[in-house]
């Protein structure tokens, strides 16, 4: 079990799986790096989505579970209120259903959550297309704390409303189309 050095964290919401889709099935094998994705989703379709990544790309896909450790060379999915925690030298997920909230996942609340290991782990928060405006408080959080982070122009957003807010309220993020994203990721996990 190794922790990881970096972590790629992606919040998105409608339009969002396909282009996910995209950007696994474009990642190399993945070693110090893990990459944590928040999709909204209702949780009955989340397992069909982990299989349906884990056919298109070479690293393990699994949903994100309550008390499990975050390992490098892992793709999780997250459902609910999934957070990371610190445990010793291990990170954990914590998962709680998320009947309070808006959203399944809270993006909010595991882009939150990473914020503070910004100065012990290199990040990446990544916002891609999506209605409304959850994650981009967390996003905003991550990059205060020094993490890179990166959005969608308005023309590959399939739906602008979340990329508009993070390049509206976030100074330092970087701009790009989805291809120029994907290739961020890529450099970012080598």
């Amino acid at each position: 079990m190794k922790m990881p050095s970096k972590i790629v964290i992606i919040g998105a919401s409608t339009g969002g799986p396909k282009q996910i889709e995209n950007i696994i099935k474009s990642l190399y094998k993945l070693y110090d790096t893990t990459v944590i994705i928040a999709q909204h989703m209702a949780a009955d379709f989340i397992p069909s989505f982990i299989k349906r990544l884990q056919e298109h790309g070479i690293n393990p896909v699994t949903l994100a579970s309550n008390n499990s450790v975050v390992e490098a060379g892992n793709i999780y999915i997250c459902s609910g209120m999934t957070c990371i925690k610190k445990h010793g030298y291990e990170l954990n997920f914590s998962v709680e259903p998320s009947k309070e909230h808006r959203y399944n996942p809270d993006i909010n609340s595991i882009f939150k959550s990473i914020a503070p290991f910004a100065k012990e782990i290199k990040i990446l928060g990544v916002i891609l297309t999506g209605i409304g405006d959850d994650g981009v408080e967390g996003c905003k959080e991550l990059s205060l704390m020094g993490a890179s982070t990166i959005t969608q122009d308005a023309q590959s957003a399939i739906v602008d409303g979340m990329p508009c807010r993070a390049r509206k309220e976030i100074l330092d993020i970087e701009v790009s189309d989805i291809e120029g994203i994907r290739e961020k990721i890529k450099g970012f996990c080598s």
